[in-house]
């Protein structure tokens, strides 16, 4: 085969593979957006009444040390919705993947700092990624029902993931954070949604843990 032939070829298989590429995003896009269309909220009054809220995790500091906007804006919303009387109890679901590094004990403190009874809180360790997370909520803390707290880009993936796997889940829309800070947040996310779609309806993927079932009662 020739050089120019192999350039050709090689050409066409980039083409290719960003085509796929893109189409694969923009149907992820439209699968998460669709079917998470009517139960994501911005405002706390057009929540149903619910017992529990499931706060996705984050680093509340940035690899250069600076605050994470969106673990701020997070809590922020999770301790207005807790003060709304919407629910009653907060399981707060990150990563704990070292002694170092605890996104479950941070969202808690946050909390109660805010004023967020330290009893009403629950902490998942285990919640390594969105699925996790959510199907934790169910299967270790016996929630059918609940309402997830992050931003809207977020939200949309949670409660696609939920009510795919058959629960009743709402998403409240933390405040945004601006670009400059999150682009790459953004990419991450449109990436992730590919990923989630092909978890749900093709690997069928279960969490990295699951273990003994952890009881709330709500109140």
């Amino acid at each position: 085969m020739s050089k120019m032939n192999k350039k050709t070829l090689a050409k066409i298989a980039v083409l290719t593979a960003t085509v796929l590429s893109l189409i694969a995003i923009l149907a992820a896009e439209a699968i998460v957006s669709g079917r998470s269309d009517g139960y994501v909220h911005s405002e706390v009054t057009d929540l149903p009444n619910c017992d529990t809220a499931l706060v996705l995790g984050c680093s509340p500091v940035l690899s250069d040390g600076r605050e994470n906007l969106f673990f701020r804006y997070r809590i922020e919303m999770a301790h207005e919705l807790y003060r709304s009387g919407k629910i009653h109890t907060l399981i707060v679901s990150g990563d704990n993947h070292s002694v170092d590094y605890d996104e479950s004990t941070a969202m808690k403190e946050a909390l109660v700092e805010l004023g967020v009874p330290q009893e009403r809180i629950f902490c998942d360790y285990a919640g390594f990624s969105t699925l996790d997370s959510v199907v934790r909520a169910k299967e270790i803390f016996g929630q059918d029902e609940f309402v997830v707290v992050s931003q809207e880009f977020h939200n949309r993936r949670a409660v696609f993931i939920g009510r795919s796997k058959g629960l009743t889940i709402h998403g409240i829309n933390a405040k945004e954070v601006v670009m400059r800070h999150s682009i790459k947040t953004k990419i991450r996310e449109k990436l992730a949604r590919v990923k989630t779609v092909l978890d749900i309806w093709v690997f069928g993927r279960e969490p990295r843990f699951l273990g003994e079932r952890i009881e709330i009662q709500n109140t």
